[in-house]
């Protein structure tokens, strides 16, 4: 929640507004005026004016008189949207009978004409640099606070389309105030100022000067009309002097178009007093508004002149920065024992598995980590028996032809090993050189005491048909299988 205040200094009158204002809230706490003839210098009265708000507040707003700016419409090609920074100083400087070093300027890119793609219009306003540092150094001397931004004349009244919807339609609608001495003109469309301009008349000389004010906004009105491409579709009076009796009703028929009093703002329990006198407060509400983000007028404190916060911000923040360092590091205390203690949690349920896992699976319930690897390391040093024989029908066929002499013609008729036992069905020339095979065979470890169990003469042949048998059964499988044995019986 933010607390800001809009300053609006006249040559009879200071006023400030003073908002409270969130992401969701917007509220007047409160306004405040003086009479600066009740003062001896201008200092004094704005001091007066700002010193019952001006603590505790974020943000301050002020503006400069309109008719100590050059406001102007810029027309640009297209191309020109990508380098605006550099482009408009040489064209507001062709504007100007100032040199563009001695000014500061803003502007704001106007929303296209329907179907006019041809070229890019801008609304500048320019002030002498001077102008506005005595404007800033004045609000500095009376209250030590710098002020954020810089209005120019009746450009900030564009941020209350925010909180009247009158002002927020395509348009043109024209504001104007009507000041005691000079009054304010803002034209805008789609809440945003397309044109500006200051009457050297207001309602001070009422009612003798009337026809005079009605004329000058006459000729206003069609110079909006003319540079903007449609006539002005209301007017909406705000000021001290749009409370004037009659007032609507003149202007209405001297300039040709509707004329009424400016909406209230749309702003919750905005008290009746508040709303009598709000007339009055419009463009200090309008700066205020320029504090709450997103503006609409343009910001004189550009440059050199830009906004820079100093210690004197920190300051005033430091109670409620400290209680933001608190609450941040009480947080981070409670998210640090919340943790630990949803570690410790944690630590006991693993250790319980730990332990019942150590018990099921290595025969002992351990929670300690180092005892559960130790028994692990135990458990997987222990050989294990190899369910592989180190002999298979492979085997056999590759130690079969090895035990084949070269002048022996044999055949294998059939081959058979199951469950470490070989059947051989094999044809010779004789029966000498089937027992001469059995003999080759059995010099191999792996064959068991083989046997020649028959032999026949194979049909309508010479040769001889043999049956060798034996068990497969090598050292090595006999060790393995006596190890895993004593090892069965130990558990």
């Amino acid at each position: 929640m933010a607390k800001i205040i809009g300053l609006d200094i006249r040559t009879r009158h200071v006023r400030a507004v003073l908002l409270d204002s969130s992401y969701r809230r917007l509220a007047v706490e409160s306004l405040v005026e003086v009479d600066r003839s009740q003062y001896a210098a201008l200092d004094d009265a704005v001091q007066a004016c700002l010193l019952p708000i001006i603590q505790h507040t974020d943000g301050l707003a002020v503006s400069v008189d309109g008719d100590a700016a050059f406001i102007h419409r810029l027309k640009l090609p297209p191309t020109a949207m990508k380098q605006l920074e550099e482009v408009v100083p040489f064209e507001l400087e062709a504007q100007v009978p100032v040199d563009i070093d001695e000014l500061v300027y803003d502007y704001v890119v106007l929303p296209r004409r329907l179907g006019d793609d041809r070229s890019v219009e801008l609304l500048t306003a320019a002030v002498r640099t001077d102008h506005v540092k005595e404007r800033l150094a004045l609000v500095s001397r009376a209250v030590s606070r710098e002020a954020e931004r810089v209005g120019v004349g009746a450009l900030p009244l564009a941020n209350l389309s925010g909180v009247i919807p009158a002002l927020d339609v395509s348009g043109p609608v024209v504001v104007v105030e009507l000041g005691d001495e000079r009054s304010e003109v803002v034209a805008l469309s789609r809440g945003y100022p397309i044109f500006a301009r200051t009457l050297s008349i207001g309602v001070a000389g009422l009612p003798g000067s009337a026809p005079q004010l009605a004329a000058q906004l006459r000729q206003t009105l069609a110079a909006i009309a003319l540079q903007v491409g449609s006539p002005v579709e209301a007017v909406h009076l705000t000021g001290g002097g749009s409370l004037a009796a009659g007032a609507e009703a003149y202007l209405a028929s001297e300039v040709g178009a509707p004329v009424s009093q400016l909406p209230l703002p749309e702003i919750p329990e905005l008290t009746f007093d508040h709303q009598q006198a709000m007339p009055r407060f419009s463009r200090a509400l309008g700066l205020a508004l320029g504090l709450r983000g997103r503006p609409r007028d343009l910001d004189l404190r550009r440059g050199s002149l830009s906004y820079q916060r100093g210690f004197a911000f920190l300051k005033e923040r430091a109670p409620l920065l400290l209680a933001l360092g608190g609450t941040i590091l009480l947080s981070f205390f409670f998210s640090t024992w919340a943790e630990l203690r949803s570690l410790a949690h944690e630590h006991e349920k693993l250790a319980a598995e730990l332990g019942s896992v150590t018990k099921s699976a290595l025969g002992e319930e351990t929670t300690d980590p180092d005892r559960a690897r130790e028994l692990l390391e135990g458990a997987s040093s222990r050989a294990e028996v190899d369910p592989m024989p180190h002999i298979d029908a492979f085997d056999v066929m590759v130690e079969l032809s090895k035990a084949v002499p070269q002048s022996i013609t044999h055949d294998v008729d059939e081959l058979e090993v199951q469950r470490e036992h070989l059947k051989l069905r094999g044809i010779v020339g004789s029966a000498t050189e089937a027992q001469q095979i059995a003999d080759a065979l059995r010099q191999n470890k792996c064959f068991v005491d083989p046997k020649i169990n028959k032999v026949s003469q194979v049909v309508n042949g010479t040769r001889q048909k043999y049956l060798l048998e034996t068990d497969l059964r090598c050292p090595e499988d006999v060790t393995t299988k006596k190890k895993g044995d004593t090892e069965e019986q130990e558990k």
